[in-house]
């Protein structure tokens, strides 16, 4: 087999953009009737499958983002970075209804709070043709709300001949759904995190929920944060605990994690492997501020270049 990454598939990745706008260095966050100032700012693009798909391509995996960009002032100020960050953006559907889609992010000593807006519908014009595309081997869905929006999406994928993970990611209205699991029949590989697991499984603890979750699909993994991760796949369980780190912003560090674990998978190694290429990844990614500054070297070299 050749040892060219682009030669083992690329994936697509399919999810909302949003503007995030991460606020650092918060003494105590917002209350009503109460103005905090932060030490800092940040504005990047944002949502799980843009950060999943900068670092597959930063990992050397070509990736391709499936999704919907407004064409609002916001939205607009992101095409520049997103173009940047080396992901094929063939299948951004261009929209006036799909934008401003953002997410404000509050961070103090490292953990964080989100007030997101959503806008438009979830389903792009082109997906059919994101699915048929050659060279793609795997789609990864970024929020269950997207497989909620487009509930045939596994089934579109598998006839495709696609491989399939989904990271439910938390949302209010639909993390205590009793039909999720069943929703996502067909994924190959589950990865919420440890929050998401027991609301999801009604477990009291991650190792219980993974049991449930391993039970239900071909591989799970459960993101424990500072602890690490643990997973399991055809009866064998593996943790593997974080590499000590001073956390600046740990947004989109479970999306890191799915990128390094969904990259070791399609390659074949190991289920710890790939563990530990995840927890490797997310580990990386809270130490800068943003979803996908570690991901960017490419970006990095035009910014300086102009």
């Amino acid at each position: 087999m050749s040892n060219d990454r682009n030669s083992r598939g690329a994936v697509l990745s399919i999810g909302r953009i949003y503007c995030d706008l991460v606020f650092t260095g918060l003494k105590a966050l917002p209350a009503l009737g109460r103005e905090r100032f932060a030490e800092d700012v940040a504005i990047t693009p944002g949502g799980g499958a843009f950060i999943v798909a900068a670092h597959l391509v930063a990992l050397g995996r070509p990736a391709r983002l499936v999704s919907r960009l407004g064409v609002d002032p916001l939205s607009l100020a992101l095409e520049q970075p997103l173009s940047w960050s080396g992901v094929d953006l063939a299948f951004v559907e261009r929209a006036p209804d799909a934008g401003p889609q953002l997410t404000v992010a509050m961070v103090q000593e490292g953990e964080r709070g989100f007030l997101s807006r959503r806008a438009g519908r979830a389903l792009p014009a082109t997906l059919d043709a994101a699915l048929s595309s050659p060279g793609v081997r795997h789609l990864h869905i970024a929020e269950y709300a997207t497989l909620d929006e487009i509930p045939d999406l596994v089934r579109r994928a598998k006839a495709k001949g696609l491989s399939v993970s989904l990271d439910p990611s938390w949302d209010d209205r639909l993390i205590g759904d009793p039909g999720l699991m069943e929703r996502c029949a067909g994924v190959d590989i589950f990865l919420p995190n440890a929050e998401e697991a027991s609301a999801i499984t009604g477990a009291e603890d991650a190792e219980e929920a993974l049991t449930i979750l391993a039970g239900r699909f071909p591989a799970a993994a459960v993101k424990l944060g500072k602890d690490g991760a643990v997973a399991e796949a055809g009866g064998r369980r593996f943790r593997k605990p974080a590499p000590p780190t001073t956390a600046i912003d740990t947004t989109g560090a479970g999306d890191a994690f799915d990128a390094g674990f969904i990259d070791g998978w399609l390659d074949g190694r190991g289920l710890a492997d790939c563990l530990d290429a995840g927890v490797r990844r997310g580990s990386l990614s809270v130490q800068t501020v943003g979803g996908i500054a570690i991901a960017e070297p490419a970006a990095a070299l035009k910014r300086s270049a102009v």
